[in-house]
């Protein structure tokens, strides 16, 4: 059975956020980290690992990715904060 993952990267502490989804947090986060892709997270460099939720179907991950999405910023904020108050990047503890 696949794992996925929604996940919310940032660039700094309440600065500028990306959430994204992924079967692969592992190369995902690498790829993000050395720019590899082009396109949001690499023009504003968002690559710090603040918040992570696993899902065993990709429909619950891309239904809960959209739902974070439309939610404002101070909401992202404070889920983030709830389990990352210090927003750490977690990439080394999760991947």
């Amino acid at each position: 059975m696949s794992e996925f993952f929604v996940y919310i990267l940032a660039n700094r502490y309440r600065g500028t956020m990306y959430v994204g989804v992924t079967n692969d947090l592992s190369q995902r986060m690498s790829q993000h980290k050395s720019g590899a892709v082009p396109g949001f997270t690499r023009q504003y460099k968002v690559t710090r690992l603040v918040y992570v939720e696993p899902y065993a179907s990709i429909l619950e991950a891309r239904a809960r990715e959209n739902t974070l999405k439309r939610w404002r910023r101070e909401w992202k904020f404070q889920l983030i904060e709830a389990q990352n108050p210090e927003w750490n990047d977690l990439t080394d503890q999760i991947v």
